[in-house]
């Protein structure tokens, strides 16, 4: 059974910092290597749909950031740890949001998507607060 576990969530204040960990674990990472799943950040407002933040390769070698992030937050993996990360610095009331974390198997490491319905494994989600 594929878990997906997010935590760091929490209340900010504008221009704070938070770090978000998402820890996988279950059999399609141990039999088939969390080194070759692509991961995926995505956050929810409720009423909205779910929106795309950022997304790391098998490798951890290549990203990709939604605009309204990028330049602020940062998305790394640790392999050997079958977690990934997401940095969130100078966050904005409009951050605020429920995070997940999703994985989805990919051939090659270029491969990585910003597609919610192209991840089939997602976490219980993380509650981010960035107060003004």
């Amino acid at each position: 059974q594929v878990q997906l576990v997010e935590s760091g969530g929490g209340l900010v204040q504008a221009g704070g910092s938070l770090r978000l960990s998402c820890a996988a674990s279950g059999r399609p990472f141990s039999s088939y290597g969390f080194s070759n799943y692509a991961m995926g950040w995505f956050r929810q407002v409720p009423g909205k749909e779910r929106e795309f933040v950022a997304a790391i390769s098998r490798s951890g070698r290549n990203t990709y950031y939604a605009d309204s992030v990028k330049g602020r937050f940062t998305i790394s993996r640790v392999n050997a740890e079958n977690t990934v990360y997401l940095q969130m610095n100078s966050l904005k009331p409009e951050d605020t949001a429920e995070y997940y974390c999703a994985a989805q198997a990919r051939t090659f490491d270029f491969e990585l998507g910003s597609i919610a319905n192209e991840y089939p494994y997602w976490g219980q989600g993380t509650q981010v607060t960035v107060s003004s």
